[in-house]
């Protein structure tokens, strides 16, 4: 196989490392330069192949800087690989300023196939997979953590979140209190290794599991929330909102029957909520 000159984008194994492509060892091996997350921890992964290309690190704080130097390898006729830490590179980890510059600059970019955690947890975790949103790492802080979730308690797609053992527990309890005990929950950990658990409850329930023993909350996880499915009674948010705007210029029953006709739904309903509400 020959490489052409591009930046490869080379998913790496997110615990078995059976889970390696052939194609993706072969860039490895072909390629001038891999840029690593982390050269050490790569370096173990490398040298498990018998893959002596250098490596150079590129990771959050050095991308912007490094990726000069890397399309200047480009220029010069090399090839490039990107590899993070496990998994497939810019998915929650760094590599999305290099692929830009690099686009920029008029290389290509060549994306293999491998493994990722998010859409190996979602393909055995029974929750809807024909629509989903990947959301990444919530906020370490809990206003902010709280605040995202109350943004996406009415998503009606599966949501997708990657957790540390540290604050799992502080952010299924804020699940909790935001999207409501019975929202079902999947909690994927160690996936493709020997500890490997995938466990679904709703989420009070998830949480209590947690507790019972700490070595629940170990390893790397994938924490996957059930679609929000609104009461058929339930009034859209939207129409509520602009209900309420309404009431501001507008009689309630004016306001109601305007909503109902922007947003398509009853306008008793809307009357009365307003009138429960105080509008």
């Amino acid at each position: 196989m020959s490489t052409d000159v591009a930046l490869y984008i080379v998913p790496t194994p997110i615990g078995n490392l059976g889970d390696i492509t052939q194609r993706a060892l072969e860039v490895l091996e072909q390629v001038a330069l891999i840029a690593c997350e982390d050269t050490r921890h790569s370096g173990k992964l490398l040298s498990h192949f018998g893959i002596n290309t250098r490596t150079m690190a590129l990771h959050d704080h050095n991308e912007r800087q490094r990726a000069a130097s890397l399309i200047q390898k480009l220029a010069a006729g090399d090839s490039v690989a990107l590899i993070s830490d496990a998994g497939t590179p810019l998915i929650s980890d760094p590599g999305y300023h290099l692929v830009t510059q690099v686009r920029e600059a008029g290389y290509k970019v060549i994306p293999l196939p491998g493994p990722c955690a998010a859409t190996t947890a979602l393909c055995a975790a029974g929750l809807p997979s024909d629509r989903f949103a990947f959301e990444g790492f919530l906020p370490a802080k809990s206003k902010a953590k709280r605040d995202t979730l109350e943004a996406l308690c009415q998503e009606p797609r599966t949501l997708i979140f990657y957790e540390s053992p540290r604050r799992v527990l502080d952010t299924i309890e804020q699940m909790v209190a935001v999207l409501g005990p019975d929202r079902p929950l999947v909690l994927a950990r160690e996936l493709t290794k020997s500890f490997e658990t995938i466990h679904g409850a709703p989420a009070e329930e998830l949480l209590t599991w947690l507790q019972q023993d700490e070595n629940r909350t170990r390893g790397e996880m994938v924490l996957m929330v059930a679609p929000f499915k609104a009461a058929e009674d339930a009034l859209p948010a939207e129409a509520l909102r602009t209900t309420e705007l309404l009431c501001q210029e507008l009689p309630l029953k004016k306001a109601a029957a305007l909503a109902a006709q922007i947003h398509n739904v009853k306008k008793n309903a809307l009357y009365k909520h307003g009138l429960a509400a105080g509008w």
